[in-house]
């Protein structure tokens, strides 16, 4: 994987998770970090959905540095709405598998074919960036793709994004499926993956293997349904294990996902991959006492906290081992002799047996029930 462009769409498909409605000081908060993170693209809406979208759209355009994208239906007045709102990239896109032709659209592959282009031509006539997308390109009928893919190239488009808008796809899949688009344009593509299957992330990493330049993510994976790759699985993905350089600062990606989480009110769960509370936490006494001697031992290793902004936990609780135990407890400031130790850490394991959390002041009052000295002043903490 020579490189890999990050797409964000936080802010449109992100926000048309159920239950979700940015603010438009949300809107701008999210784009600023985006924006400063170096995130190529930020999609900040739909610009034809309300005045206080247009204006959020149009305000992000024209604060950001980076290319910044409106959506926009095979419409003549989205496609207006999206231009005056003055983003440097318009995504068009209309629905090219049967089932929704028929039962969404109810219109004929003929139309569709003849609005597409209209639309490309339209915003291409402009000079803005145009992207295309066929809508639900997984579940189309292949030869039909092609033929749209082949009357969008030659209409002018800049991208062509492929939408597994359903989330049917699997890697092996949406890897042959983007080769094949590839041999048929000249247009650079982008990929829009579902997760729901969970397989999202793994699709779109797929999809940029077979050829694809760019990929549509949004943060902590928020979204339609089950969500869309996320933009932090996706990017520690490409910098980690293909080792290839996306330019984002990646130490800031904990901080995003945080402000995502708190304006989206989508809690992110303990075990998310890479920004969850647990991504970087050890309770049981092998991998802690693993961790504590080397990092690697229980960890990624191409991954570490520091890289995405987070911090290495040792947790208490009924799999901890005396190995944690002695650390914490020198980190507060105890003295323990070996049996302290092991008598702290039968209390930290039957409590936390009960499904109870162990925190810092248990801890605290286990070591003084055990009667563990306090190291002296000025004594140096053993870490």
């Amino acid at each position: 994987m020579e490189s890999a462009r990050v797409f964000d769409t936080t802010l449109r498909d992100g926000e048309q998770s159920p239950g979700t409605s940015f603010s438009y000081d949300d809107k701008r908060q999210i784009a600023a970090i985006l924006d400063e993170m170096g995130t190529h693209v930020i999609e900040a809406g739909f610009p034809v959905n309300s005045d206080a979208e247009f204006e959020a759209v149009r305000d992000i355009a024209s604060s950001t540095q980076t290319t910044t994208c409106g959506l926009a239906r095979v419409v003549d007045k989205d496609i207006d709405a999206a231009l005056d709102s003055g983003v440097e990239m318009v995504h068009t896109f209309v629905s090219t598998s049967d089932v929704q032709i028929e039962d969404s659209m109810h219109a004929t592959r003929e139309e569709v074919v003849q609005r597409a282009v209209e639309s490309v031509e339209r915003i291409t006539e402009t000079g803005t960036t145009c992207m295309f997308s066929p809508m639900d390109a997984t579940r189309t009928d292949e030869q039909f793709l092609i033929d749209v893919i082949e009357a969008v190239t030659e209409a002018g488009v800049d991208w062509i994004n492929i939408p597994d808008t359903c989330g049917v796809a699997t890697p092996t899949r949406f890897r042959a499926m983007i080769e094949k688009v590839c041999a048929h344009t000249d247009a650079r593509i982008d990929v829009h993956t579902h997760d729901d299957f969970g397989l999202a992330t793994a699709n779109a990493l797929a999809g940029i293997e077979a050829g694809a330049d760019q990929a549509q993510v949004s943060v902590n994976s928020i979204g339609e349904r089950a969500g869309n790759a996320a933009y932090e699985e996706f990017v520690m993905a490409v910098e980690s294990l293909y080792q290839t350089d996306t330019g984002i600062d990646t130490t800031r990606i904990t901080e995003l996902s945080e402000i995502v989480e708190e304006k989206s009110t989508i809690e992110t769960p303990g075990n998310k991959p890479v920004v969850g509370d647990n991504a970087f936490s050890h309770e049981s006494g092998i991998h802690a006492a693993g961790v504590i001697e080397n990092s690697d031992t229980f960890e990624p290793g191409v991954m570490t906290p520091e890289m995405v902004g987070a911090e290495r936990k040792l947790v208490m609780g009924k799999h901890t081992g005396t190995h944690s135990v002695r650390e914490r407890l020198h980190e507060r400031g105890f003295d323990p002799t070996e049996d302290q130790v092991r008598a702290v850490t039968r209390r930290v394991k039957d409590y936390g047996a009960e499904k109870r959390r162990v925190t810092v002041s248990d801890l605290e009052r286990f070591a003084e029930e055990a009667d563990v000295d306090r190291q002296q002043e000025g004594e140096e903490v053993r870490a």
